[in-house]
């Protein structure tokens, strides 16, 4: 059987444009005109050999063609030999780059087709002798069409992988289409250059963005060796066929050649072959062309290997081409032999093309800039509404966006068009990408009046990105769905503030985890980032109740059986035996017990398995949903009949205060998350050990449900810049931040000149310190700068100023300038200032600008914020004009960003919780000590014996003061901070000690947000939503 002397294998025009060695008798000079390399030797002239834009030299005689001399061999072996060194270099370099980079090329094979074998065995060892990482995939004969692309799909998705071929023919068992398969094959890995969308853009000329298949591309290096310039020649290609013929005829065309195509319907063949200035000869049948059929002077290229009879030889045959050679050297000047002409070429190009892409793909792996598109704001004055802002801004599709900041199809899941999860993976494939820069957003201890972190936070993001064309990502809590259809802000005309606080006189969170900003500086679409979003707040409601649920139900089943039975139904016998699943292993290895054989556990030991034994007035783990319902504070459970009068009070939280959120938000990895949830403790048993999520048997099943939540939302801002939008625990009972997951995969997708732009719930002093002190503690991450948001009017406040109430209108002390309500509300700015420097941290002072702000009272803060060590302060107007009014903020943020840091946590985990309860009561707080109750010891003690010592400290305390007075502004001193009681969010892993009364579930005021909202049935577009 005939078979062309192509190896599978193709690529794109790309970096390598290098000079080959060639025969050793040659040496090699440098051209002092245009640095190239020549080969010259005595009697005989340079003729170039051309690598695309580089050239060496081989020697050919001084005449093309004689009658006494025959024509040169042009060695694909030796000129092979030199592409493969000069490869080998470039991958060494690459390495250099990028420590264990490496090109990944895959080979998928499906049977065992001898032949092909030889070829894969010739890839496989070129591979390797290059450096490169080479897969063979070798699926059985009976492998199905679905198992193979769904192999295929694979290595689509693995960024280790730079080329894929698939070894042709398919030696299978089964019906198979080879060209849906080929075309399954991502185009950008396509080597061999075979899918439809490379073969197209080939057939356009487009040859810097297509993969070229690798015989034809080896066939025009072998014919450039010879000195030939195809410009203007005649060509012809014998034979059409996709892999050879087709693509050779193409790639001659755009090197300007003149070209034939020939093929068994065309007349007269060797009469159009006499023609030919290049001969291309790729038909499959031994010996055909004729010395007669050859112009003289012609360069002939050889791509047929065909065995016949040859009883000379120990096999009994030998291999030729489709062209005689003996004939043909009498005549051409030029031609390839058969075995060492094209095909060690089609080998070298399989590993060229697949080096080359790999350069591609870390030229982006490094890439410094995105290719962003932005989107132009169109400002209005006044500024309208949030929701009429957001819904005249069209976003882009979240997939376009995806690909401008370099996420691979396969990373993105979309929801919709303009949202979408992200993948883990990514922080796999940009690994050894050096981090961003890192800053978080805080503000100045909040008042009702809003001071604008959440819009602070976007605004700057646009600046960064839209306007110094940055790479940034602002990474923010997703809100809680409750306070959106209850009550956002204080309703103020001229308030643009993140929505945290509510008029109830001292709310929990009122953002409920988080907001879109406001004005001109939002996340969108802002209906869908305020409502269901992808469903992470649903899984987490899933998964709380199912707990909820076990608890209850296991009091239920212990109280009603006796440990045998007990026993027997939670190792049931199934198929005649019984075994412990792998969570109750976990639990018989947290008993001490070491036997294995649910057989072999004696009675105490039964009983000790099997019963949990929780003491009721111990449960902390409550029910929760994503709605506000005032009467769901306190209510009894268990009434029915059917429960036995087995009643406990209990209560419902709202979803986002469920200690699985603030594990989502502190997790770093899906094992990390697992574990998380497994050892989350829901209640103490009779003799005072915790009980947790594993011992109920529930870790792995959490972990289902939040197996899609634990991926980053992305989504964008107005002006077209990334933010990912994941989790949004409370930060009073929790530490009020977005998940690290999030930070982590922005921080590699900006790469070492971008920045991350993240919020921390409340004041510095509660979302900022646990920021410090547990984010950054479990994420091992380092920030950069500190962003200390401030208003006017809320430093009136701290100086004094009259309340606020809502509905009523603003005191004229907030509109009218007053310095000395200023000056003297300087005292929260100062104490802010020094939180952030306890932690080495540069800081720079946002100032929020309103339009009831005079020019002297805003310097007035200016000149007390460097007076008190801020790096930078400086005014925005980004709700009003977008990035374009952030820029001098985004200007100061980068100048900070330069300098040296001290970073450090402020307490060390392993002091005794009193005293690092203590060291933030006094260090960030300004307390003169700390009171516990008898309560708050007792807890403390028990936690110690239970070996949660080491945990950081989450404080739960009033938001509106440094204090645990709300009513005490300013920077309060001489006070001593009540601790109340201490609880444990163990799976998160923090201790959180409650200063004063905290409800986790809020209730709806008067009037509701609802009554505002509607939906156009026309156009789906949503009313009212503030």
């Amino acid at each position: 059987m005939s078979r062309p002397a192509l190896l599978t294998s193709a690529v794109t025009f790309g970096h390598l444009r290098r000079s080959f060695p060639v025969r050793p008798r040659a040496f090699a000079s440098t051209s002092s005109k245009d640095g190239r390399a020549e080969v010259q030797g005595s009697g005989r002239r340079p003729i170039n050999y051309l690598s695309h834009r580089t050239a060496t030299t081989v020697h050919i005689p001084d005449k093309l063609r004689t009658d006494d001399m025959p024509a040169q061999v042009i060695s694909g072996k030796e000129i092979s030999a030199g592409i493969r060194a000069k490869l080998r270099e470039e991958v060494q370099k690459m390495q250099e780059e990028v420590p264990g980079y490496r090109p990944g090329l895959a080979v998928v094979q499906v049977g065992n087709d001898e032949a092909s074998n030889v070829y894969i065995r010739m890839k496989m060892k070129a591979a390797e002798e290059a450096g490169m990482n080479g897969r063979h995939i070798k699926m059985p004969q009976d492998t199905t069409q679905n198992e193979l692309v769904t192999q295929i799909n694979q290595l689509n998705a693995d960024p280790g992988v730079h080329g894929m071929i698939i070894q042709l023919p398919l030696d299978t068992t089964q019906p198979i289409d080879s060209h849906l398969v080929l075309n399954t094959i991502d185009p950008a890995k396509d080597v061999d250059g075979l899918h439809d969308v490379n073969s197209a853009k080939l057939a356009r000329g487009n040859l810097s963005d297509c993969f070229v298949p690798c015989t034809p591309r080896g066939c025009l290096e072998l014919i450039k060796s010879t000195g030939t310039d195809v410009d203007g020649k005649n060509a012809v290609v014998v034979g059409r066929s996709k892999i050879v013929g087709a693509p050779m005829s193409e790639l001659l065309t755009w090197n300007h050649a003149t070209v034939t195509v020939c093929h068994s319907h065309t007349k007269n063949l060797d009469q159009v072959c006499r023609e030919a200035d290049i001969l291309v000869v790729a038909i499959g049948r031994a010996q055909m062309v004729k010395g007669s059929w050859i112009k003289p002077g012609a360069v002939v290229i050889d791509c047929g290997i065909n065995s016949i009879p040859d009883a000379t030889k120990k096999s009994g045959k030998r291999l030729v081409g489709d062209v005689d050679y003996p004939e043909a050297l009498e005549v051409a000047s030029a031609v390839t032999p058969v075995p060492g002409g094209v095909g060690p070429m089609t080998v070298a190009m399989l590993m060229q093309n697949t080096v080359e892409n790999a350069q591609k793909a870390l030229q982006k792996y490094k890439a410094s800039v995105w290719n962003i598109s932005y989107l132009p704001l169109r400002l209005k004055t006044p500024v309208p509404s949030d929701i009429e802002v957001a819904t005249a801004q069209t976003p882009k599709n979240v997939d376009d966006l995806a690909r401008e900041i370099g996420l691979q199809p396969h990373e993105v899941d979309l929801y919709g068009k303009k949202k979408a999860k992200v993948s883990l993976s990514v922080l796999e494939r940009l690994k050894d990408v050096p981090n961003g820069k890192y800053v978080v957003v805080t503000g100045i201890t909040p008042t009702p009046l809003g001071e604008g972190k959440s819009t602070t936070t976007i605004g700057l993001t646009q600046a960064l990105g839209a306007h110094l064309k940055k790479n940034v990502f602002a990474c923010v809590r997703q809100p809680s769905q409750g306070p959106t259809f209850g009550i956002k802000g204080t309703g103020e005309d001229d308030h643009h503030g993140d929505g945290d606080h509510g008029d109830q006189p001292h709310p929990l969170d009122r953002s409920g985890g988080g907001a879109a900003g406001g004005g001109y500086s939002q996340v969108i679409p802002m209906d869908e980032f305020n409502l269901h979003l992808t469903g992470d707040i649903h899984a987490i409601t899933a998964a709380n109740n199912l707990l909820a649920a076990a608890i209850d139900t296991r009091i239920f089943h212990e109280s009603t059986q006796t440990d045998k039975a007990l026993y027997g139904r939670l190792v049931p016998t199934k198929d005649g035996a019984r075994k412990f699943s792998p969570i109750q292993m976990r639990r018989l290895e947290k008993l001490g017990i070491t036997k294995t054989n649910p057989d072999d556990l004696t009675e105490e030991e039964v009983a000790d398995f099997a019963r949990l034994d929780i003491d009721k007035s111990t449960i902390t783990w409550q029910r929760v949903m994503d709605t506000n319902d005032r009467y769901l504070r306190k209510i009894t459970i268990g009434q029915s009949p059917t429960e036995k009068g087995i009643t406990r009070e209990t209560n419902f939280d709202i979803t986002v205060a469920s200690e699985i959120m603030a594990v989502l938000a502190l997790t770093t990895s899906l094992a990390d998350m697992r574990e998380r949830l497994g050892r989350m403790v829901v209640a103490s048993d009779t003799k005072g050990r915790p009980v947790t999520a594993d011992d109920l048997g529930l870790g792995g099943a959490l972990t289902v449900l939040m197996k899609d939540a634990i991926r980053p939302n992305l989504m964008q801002n107005l002006e077209g810049t990334p933010v990912f939008v994941h989790a949004g625990p409370f930060a009073n009972i929790a530490h009020g931040n977005s998940s690290i997951l999030a930070d982590k995969i922005a921080l590699k997708l900006v790469g070492p000149n971008g920045f991350v732009v993240t919020e921390a719930g409340f004041g510095a002093d509660i979302g900022m310190e646990k920021f410090f002190d547990i984010k950054c503690r479990y994420s091992g991450l380092v920030p950069h700068v500190v962003v200390l948001v401030a208003t006017v009017r809320a430093l009136k406040m701290h100086g004094g100023g009259p309340k606020v109430t809502a509905g009523a209108p603003l005191p004229r002390e907030y509109k009218e300038e007053n310095i000395g309500l200023v000056e003297a509300g300087c005292s929260n700015l100062r104490k802010q200032i020094e939180n952030a420097l306890h932690f080495g941290i540069p800081v720079v002072v946002a100032i929020n600008g309103f339009a009831t702000d005079t020019e002297s009272e805003m310097q007035a803060v200016i000149k007390k914020a460097k007076e008190f060590g801020a790096f930078d302060a400086v005014i925005c107007s980004h709700w009003a004009n977008g990035g374009a009014g952030a820029t001098d903020l985004a200007q100061a943020v980068e100048r900070a960003s330069q300098q040296s840091s001290d970073f450090h946590f402020l307490y060390d985990v392993k002091l005794p919780l009193e005293e690092k309860i203590e060291a933030i009561a006094k260090k960030i707080y300004g307390a003169d000590g700390i009171e516990l109750s008898e309560q708050a010891q007792a807890a403390i003690n028990r936690y110690k014996s239970q070996g949660f010592n080491d945990l950081p400290i989450c404080m739960a305390k009033t938001h509106l003061s440094l204090s645990h007075d709300p009513e005490r502004k300013g920077a309060p001193t001489g006070f001593t901070l009540p601790i109340r009681d201490v609880r444990a969010s163990v799976g998160a892993g923090f201790i959180y000690p409650l200063v004063g009364t905290m409800s986790t579930m809020p209730g709806l005021p008067t009037r509701p947000c609802f009554y505002d909202i509607d939906l156009d049935p026309d156009t789906e577009e949503v009313k009212g939503l503030f």
